[in-house]
């Protein structure tokens, strides 16, 4: 590393905390967005989002680390451990395709430990979750076409996705965030090729064939929260007490003669 990046580093960190808590605690981050989920084209952004975990005694003073720091690169999203897990315990999908994205940039043992434990964050709540979001994002499509009579496409494509998504992590008990078979007939949406009935046909397909998933899918009814918490216990504690100079041994002179 140059000085002037050091010394760039060292401003930066002093104007805002949580970058530094970003560069030199994160114990995991991946590329997410449509290049993660096999959507990606020559002009599509790269996403990363990260988890990172902010040193217990940071805690105990007034001012608590932040939950999340946008930054310090573009398109970069993280949060604090603590925050993750509890986000990821009530299924929400940004932070369930964080953990199984295929393309993962950074992590550590710490990382490791809580990539581990996928499958305890994973229960049927993800059903509510995810059509929560795509129901939100129908309405703004809705609204887009009463303002300015044709929706986003490129939500609209998203939506699917997630829809797409939702129906097969309730038939298998497993996400998967590639969308596979489908890119080229979710891209032909983005690009407008597809009118909205045929995408409203669609979405209506998708929600049918999640409603026969539920019935009989393997996910447990809620998430493995004791399990998630012990994990979150055994970070905070390898970061409990600060690391202290090793003590210097005594050494006695040699006795003298006698």
């Amino acid at each position: 590393m140059r000085a002037s990046d050091s010394a760039e580093e060292t401003a930066e960190s002093a104007q805002d905390p949580g970058l530094a808590l970003v560069r030199d605690h994160t114990v995991y981050s991946c590329v997410m967005g449509s290049r993660a989920f096999g959507l990606a084209t020559e002009d599509s952004d790269t996403d990363v989002r990260g988890v990172y975990v902010a040193p217990t005694p940071l805690y105990w003073r007034f001012d608590k680390p932040p939950t999340h720091v946008t930054g310090p690169r573009d398109e970069q999203f993280s949060w604090e451990i603590e925050r993750f897990c509890a986000l990821a315990l009530r299924a929400n999908p940004n932070l369930l395709e964080c953990l199984h994205s295929p393309l993962v940039e950074h992590v550590d043992p710490v990382g490791d430990e809580l990539l581990d434990l996928r499958d305890a964050f994973l229960s049927r709540q993800a059903e509510s979750t995810f059509r929560g979001y795509a129901d939100q994002q129908l309405h703004k499509l809705e609204a887009d076409i009463r303002a300015q009579g044709r929706p986003r496409w490129k939500h609209a494509m998203h939506l699917l996705r997630l829809l797409i998504s939702c129906r097969d992590l309730l038939r298998t008990g497993r996400l998967s965030i590639d969308v596979g078979e489908h890119r080229d007939a979710l891209l032909a949406v983005k690009r407008g090729e597809r009118t909205w009935d045929e995408v409203r046909g669609w979405m209506r397909r998708l929600h049918e064939e999640t409603d026969a998933a539920v019935a009989s899918t393997p996910l447990p009814a809620s998430p493995d929260r004791a399990r998630v918490e012990d994990f979150l216990i055994r970070v905070r504690g390898l970061t409990a007490a600060p690391r202290r100079p090793r003590p210097t041994p005594l050494r006695f002179p040699p006795p003298a003669p006698q």
